[in-house]
């Protein structure tokens, strides 16, 4: 190794010269802590100088955003599908979201939740599939009997994604109780709840996205798909919701 080199490297350890047998190769896996340092030296010597990466710039001219594929999505019914237009501001809104959430997090995780408020544990699937959607949209019951009529009762109707609940949740909990929803979205009816839940819990998702987070948006995404395609009285507040989810997972 020449001066110049050795100046700029310094070696951690003094290594002097290996007193090896004539008939060292350095092919060989090494058998000692000797030939293993000879080796060493002898690979650190036959690397080059410079190295240039290769690089093509029409690659970089290209807008690097990241676009989900979507197959198996069924097209939007004839009449509803959105403009181009309303989907970029409904991606200008969510990003938005995203950044002021991630900004006040922990603000937010340090306010005190109400004493009804006891956020299930994170492997508790149907703990959270209650407190989300409440016992109302989880059992399938149509009404509220007049006494409950009197008051909420968030254990009856879910509580909804404050940002002082959603801000406690770790990616980790995110991740699992989207799973959870996605779960129960897959044999039920859509409803507000389960979209409010979907809407922050997709907020609350950080990239880079991991492989199971991928997989569950683009699932949840085909469920949107073919729940609007089977939505016989075409209602349009129940199509824009779906059609939302739909845009944010692709775009």
């Amino acid at each position: 190794m020449d001066s110049g080199v050795e100046e700029l490297m310094p070696r951690l350890l003094p290594v002097g010269d290996c007193d090896l047998a004539e008939d060292f190769d350095p092919t060989v896996p090494p058998r000692t802590p000797q030939e293993y340092l000879k080796r060493v030296q002898i690979e650190a010597a036959r690397c080059p100088d410079v190295v240039v990466a290769q690089i093509d710039p029409r690659k970089l001219k290209k807008k690097q955003t990241v676009n989900i594929s979507l197959s198996g999505c069924q097209p939007a019914p004839e009449g509803y599908s959105p403009t181009l237009k309303w989907q970029q501001q409904q991606v200008a809104n969510f990003s938005a979201v995203r950044q002021s959430l991630n900004k006040h997090r922990n603000h937010w995780r340090s306010q005190h939740l109400d004493s009804n408020v006891t956020m299930p544990k994170p492997e508790d699937e149907e703990g959270w599939k209650k407190f989300c959607l409440g016992e109302r949209v989880y059992s399938e019951i149509d009404a509220l009997s007049d006494n409950e009529n009197l008051g909420i009762d968030y254990m009856k109707v879910g509580f909804p994604p404050l940002l002082s609940i959603v801000s406690r949740m770790n990616q980790a909990t995110v991740t699992s109780v989207l799973e959870y929803l996605i779960s129960w979205f897959g044999e039920k009816k859509f409803t507000p709840e389960l979209g409010r839940w979907l809407y922050a819990l997709l907020a609350c998702l950080e990239k880079p996205l991991l492989p199971e987070a991928h997989s569950l948006i683009r699932q949840l995404a085909r469920r949107c798909s073919e729940v609007r395609v089977l939505e016989e009285s075409k209602n349009e507040e129940q199509i824009s919701a779906l059609n939302l989810i739909i845009c944010l997972v692709s775009r």
